[in-house]
């Protein structure tokens, strides 16, 4: 459990380190999308990865790392903005944006691991595309709670599907890193 913990902040790190560079060079004009689009943009980038997977080809030379990085700093985003649903600043201040970044990784890592308890690192012996399909049916399910305007009966929120797909990204990104 000790080095998924230390390879699971290796990879976030990696993300951590890109979003704040782009938050320098954009602000915070993510602010301004809506839960739908959010959830829309993370899955282009899973839908990118599952068909190169299919086709075994891709003509647009960025790496796959790069699309579960975006993934990963789209679903912090979109844990932000459910904390921010009232909160109509758009520009937030980098220390701010930061400390959230760090406290939504925290709880999805912690996550990770009382799962990973219970599941003995199973994810090491999954094959990347079932990583990838899990992670579209994961997006499937927010749009379909975003369709009931959030309501579930029984099922998790939005909260809980955004970290898995984080998570899963981040086991993606330990298996291609190797």
């Amino acid at each position: 459990m000790n080095t998924t913990s230390k390879q699971y902040d290796t990879a976030i790190n990696l993300c951590k380190e890109l979003f704040l560079k782009k938050m320098k060079d954009y602000g915070t004009a993510w602010r301004n999308l809506r839960p739908m689009s959010l959830t829309d943009q993370i899955f282009i980038k899973a839908q990118r990865i599952k068909s190169i997977e299919e086709k075994g080809t891709q003509k647009v030379v960025d790496d796959i790392t790069g699309e579960y990085i975006g993934i990963i700093n789209y679903c912090v985003i979109s844990l932000i903005q459910l904390e921010l649903v009232n909160d109509t600043r758009m520009e937030l201040p980098y220390d701010e944006v930061a400390s959230l970044y760090t406290k939504y990784v925290g709880i999805t890592k912690k996550l990770m691991e009382d799962k990973n308890h219970d599941y003995g690192e199973a994810w090491r012996d999954m094959r990347m595309s079932s990583l990838t399909d899990l992670i579209l049916m994961k997006i499937f399910r927010v749009k379909q709670i975003e369709d009931n305007k959030g309501q579930t009966t029984v099922s998790e929120g939005v909260d809980a599907n955004y970290m898995d797909m984080l998570n899963y990204s981040v086991f993606a990104l330990i298996k291609i890193k190797g």
